[in-house]
């Protein structure tokens, strides 16, 4: 079922949020334990994926002219300006409390690379692993989320359940168009371009760094492009 992750996502933003409600007060070293077994997890799952590439110099010259790219337009920049207007703007309603909870957890979970690639992935693949740890994730996160912004953020699991949805059934059309030898190349090594940027989810999750992996994500444009490039060349 190609909506099997995406589903699970949309239930998990849902029952995090009903946990939040009945759980007012959490410790922060709760918190901080759990967010940082949260993101061993994503480490290793990065790991995982990142050794899929049968070509590793189609990985590095993608994911730095996707830096490239993703810097020079501002990707990461743009989405915060984005989220802080639309927070700016519904912080000054009369409804704040459920409109600033709907957009402010709107913004956590689509905006974000594991949001694209697991998509990706299950509608390439029909492999839900990378929703399904980005579901644990969003989880926990809507649970704090709503003992601070109130029951506004059980409303994002729809756009999660919208955007996730439509990126795979997309992808799931794509096998229409490409033929079966060109598909096997890219998902190798758009796997393991997504997985090292999921790693680097993780490691910002740990607290080690604060990469700026949505501008990576033109990255998995550019490893279409280069293995299509030399599918035609070597055919």
């Amino acid at each position: 079922m190609v909506l099997l992750g995406t589903i699970v996502n949309g239930a998990a933003i849902i029952a995090g949020t009903l946990l939040g409600k009945l759980m007012h007060r959490i410790p922060d070293s709760m918190k901080g334990t759990v967010m940082h077994a949260i993101g061993l997890a994503v480490v290793t799952l990065g790991l995982q994926m990142g050794f899929k590439s049968e070509n590793f110099l189609i990985v590095i010259i993608s994911l730095v002219v996707g830096a490239v790219i993703g810097e020079s337009m501002g990707l990461e920049d743009k989405l915060n300006a984005v989220g802080g207007w639309l927070e700016q703007k519904i912080g000054s309603n009369e409804k704040g409390s459920i409109s600033k909870g709907f957009v402010t957890a709107t913004l956590i979970f689509v905006i974000g690379a594991m949001a694209v690639l697991g998509a990706l992935d299950s509608g390439i693949r029909g492999n839900h692993e990378v929703l399904y740890t980005k579901s644990i994730i969003d989880g926990f996160t809507s649970l704090i989320l709503t003992t601070t912004l109130g029951i506004g953020v059980i409303f994002s699991a729809v756009p999660v359940l919208v955007y996730e949805g439509a990126i795979a059934l997309f992808a799931t059309q794509i096998d229409r168009f490409v033929p079966q030898e060109l598909m096997d190349q890219f998902i190798h090594e758009m796997t393991s371009a997504g997985g090292i940027m999921i790693f680097a989810i993780g490691l910002n999750l740990l607290g080690i760094t604060k990469i700026r992996v949505a501008n990576l994500l033109p990255g998995i444009l550019v490893v279409a492009l280069i293995v299509s490039g030399m599918y035609l060349y070597n055919g």
